[in-house]
């Protein structure tokens, strides 16, 4: 069973100000002598926004303030994501800024980068005994009380007596899943506790592979008899997987399924009645954090941020910056759209410009 061990954090926010007057003078501000800041993101195939939202939302937030920035993906590969690392690292990078895809290599690149005399950045994901110099992210736990207050909401709405509820949780390797899974089991365990629910399958999914995740919850409904009344899956992604496999059997709209991220097929798969909700995390408030500390770093300005996290691992404590997460249920979808998170063509595309339409979005 999944460890579930879980950073602790304090709420607060963050304060970056130019306190202490840059050391290195034009030629850093400008990113001459070759100096820069690396970016290096996960892959492209498990969420949206690593191919496509962050790139496009740190590049334009370092451009603003006129930072050079170097941002590659390791399309999902450890030995890709060292690589373009170390190629940063001797390039010339002063502050290296990373999305890991599991400790291991997370560790790997942070001790390089803490030898080198660069400054490390934990995006998203904290790199568990990485001891990274900052940590940005969104409150966690709290994606997963939204996701289990959610499905507790739709299984309400559906009037289902006693309701099974499986967990389809993310990878075993990310610390984000583990917070998620102990943010909504903080919901859902009280319920299983007095017996107004039973507690169904549970298996993480590596790598947070959706083929995986198909296969996964299959073989969880067929083990189950098909009595499965709820999935809490951790993202859009593995809740379309389980989606995929409800509609085989023709169940899909009738067990709710939750989700995270507020992905364009996330949000469909809410317009459609197949999936409950999913959890918006304002991506651009995240990428213009991060780009904002970074950019303090590399201007050799002084920082003060006011949240800590605890590394489980470690059980040191890393500067953070944590920001809050929404719910998104169907009525919501239009704050999505508005924020200009997602373009409202492309929900509305096809046959669901219908549902669109009957929902208010267009």
């Amino acid at each position: 069973m999944r460890n579930k061990l879980m950073a602790v954090a304090t709420a607060g926010v963050l304060t970056l100000g130019a306190l202490g007057a840059c050391t290195r003078g034009d030629d850093v501000a400008t990113g001459r002598n070759g100096t820069k800041v690396g970016v290096i993101l996960p892959d492209t195939s498990t969420s949206q926004r690593w191919g496509s939202d962050d790139p496009k939302l740190l590049k334009a937030a370092f451009d603003a303030a006129e930072v050079p920035v170097d941002i590659q993906n390791a399309q999902g590969s450890a030995e890709t994501f060292v690589a373009i690392a170390d190629r940063m690292i001797a390039g010339g990078a002063k502050v290296l800024v990373i999305a890991s895809l599991e400790p291991v290599s997370g560790k790997a690149v942070l001790d390089k980068a803490r030898a080198a005399g660069v400054a490390t950045i934990d995006y998203d994901r904290l790199t568990l005994n990485g001891d990274a110099d900052y940590y940005v992210s969104f409150d966690n736990m709290q994606v997963g009380r939204l996701q289990g207050r959610g499905l507790a909401k739709c299984l309400k709405a559906r009037g289902i007596d006693t309701p099974r509820v499986a967990y389809l949780n993310g990878a075993p390797t990310d610390n984000n899943a583990t917070l998620f899974r102990a943010g909504y089991d903080s919901i859902m365990q009280p319920r299983f506790d007095d017996g107004s629910y039973l507690k169904g399958p549970e298996q993480d999914v590596p790598r947070w592979d959706n083929d995986l995740g198909r296969f996964i919850f299959d073989q969880m409904l067929s083990d189950s008899a098909g009595r499965i009344d709820g999935v809490v899956a951790a993202n859009d992604g593995l809740g379309n997987a389980a989606i995929t496999i409800l509609k085989r059997v023709r169940r899909n709209g009738e067990v709710p399924v939750t989700g995270q991220d507020a992905t364009v097929q996330g949000l469909q798969n809410i317009l459609a009645g197949d999936q409950c909700m999913t959890v918006y995390k304002p991506i651009k408030k995240e990428a213009d954090a991060a780009a904002k500390l970074a950019i303090t770093l590399f201007k050799d300005q002084a920082v003060r941020v006011d949240d800590r996290v605890k590394d489980p691992e470690s059980g040191g404590y890393v500067d953070a910056v944590l920001l809050p997460p929404t719910a998104i249920f169907k009525k919501d979808i239009g704050v999505v759209i508005k924020d200009g998170f997602v373009d409202e063509r492309t929900v509305c595309a096809g046959a669901f410009a219908r549902l669109c339409r009957r929902n208010g979005i267009s």
